[in-house]
């Protein structure tokens, strides 16, 4: 004989053999799910915006601000007062600044004046910063969008020459210069910064340019633009930011550098203020309170470019990490 199903076996056997659940377990388990998923990324997201997250973000902006406060403060302070008590003493005891620092700083009582220096960094580093700009780009465009023999084996090549220290290229550079009788010109740093920041700007460029869609350059393609019209009209107007994030490291880099410019620049009509800076403490050790002066006087310029640039600084960070 056979048994004939209840309603209650018959729901079980009807949940058994399609595999479902009831509604309220399926409602509940979604609810688990729902608050379980999106419960840790809220809860890193309350953590960076709460209050001890900012109060830690304001100290850290404080103990790297108090350094360049010191500087500043020193900078305005007479040689006998910056001899006697801490910059901190100002506070309590103010009194004792003057600006001839500062006029020391810019006087030409040396072979040149200061202006001449300052003028012949701008020299060195606006072509230090446009060449590997325009040359990364173009290398960049061609590893991203044109198809060639050897393009990945030449793309991990130029990548892998990041790790080549400067240091070692000098000395083969020094020795290329002399031979061709470039050496004390403004060529040799020109084309020693452009050489030791192509790798990198190449990276970053060609990362940037390979998130831009395809279907860009393909509708370009189809209009009849070549490469040069696809480069120039079509992408560099969004690789701006990309170019401008490049553009304010490269200058910070050139603009403080001392090494490449000692070693490269031999004529004092040719050196930039770094080397003047540093002859301050060397040719003037009596007057080591010029320093802050001076150091001061050269970080007007990057300062007001990273300003100026700081929209597209962050542009250029943040271009590619999203999608929309």
């Amino acid at each position: 004989m056979t048994a004939i199903p209840t309603p209650a076996s018959a729901t079980a056997v009807a949940e058994a053999t399609s595999g479902t659940t009831p509604s309220s377990d399926i409602h509940d388990k979604l609810g688990r799910r729902g608050k379980q998923g999106p419960s840790r990324a809220g809860d890193a997201a309350r953590a960076l915006s709460s209050p001890w997250a900012s109060v830690v973000a304001v100290i850290l902006a404080i103990v790297w601000t108090v350094p360049t406060l010191g500087l500043l403060i020193t900078s305005f302070r007479e040689p006998r007062a910056i001899q006697r008590s801490g910059w901190w003493t100002a506070f309590t005891n103010p009194g004792g600044f003057t600006l001839d620092n500062y006029r020391q700083a810019l006087s030409s009582d040396g072979e040149l004046a200061m202006g001449q220096y300052f003028l012949n960094s701008m020299v060195i580093t606006i072509p230090a910063v446009l060449l590997p700009l325009l040359l990364a780009s173009l290398a960049a465009y061609a590893f991203a969008w044109i198809e060639f023999p050897g393009r990945n084996w030449l793309f991990v090549l130029v990548f892998a020459l990041q790790i080549v220290p400067l240091q070692v290229a000098l000395v083969p550079l020094m020795q290329m210069y002399v031979k061709t009788g470039l050496i004390g010109t403004f060529w040799t740093v020109w084309l020693s910064h452009t050489a030791f920041s192509l790798p990198l700007a190449i990276f970053l460029l060609h990362n940037f340019m390979r998130e831009i869609p395809r279907s860009l350059i393909e509708a370009a393609r189809v209009d009849g633009a070549g490469h040069v019209r696809t480069f120039f009209q079509v992408l560099m107007p969004l690789i701006v930011p990309a170019l401008a994030s490049f553009a304010i490291f490269q200058f910070l880099w050139v603009w403080n550098d001392l090494l490449v410019a000692l070693i490269f620049m031999n004529s004092p009509e040719v050196r930039p203020l770094t080397v003047y800076i540093a002859d301050l403490a060397g040719t003037r050790g009596s007057a080591w309170y010029l320093l802050s002066a001076g150091a001061f006087i050269s970080m007007i310029v990057p300062v007001v470019v990273f300003l100026s640039m700081q929209r597209y600084f962050v542009r250029g960070l943040l271009a590619g990490g999203l999608k929309g």
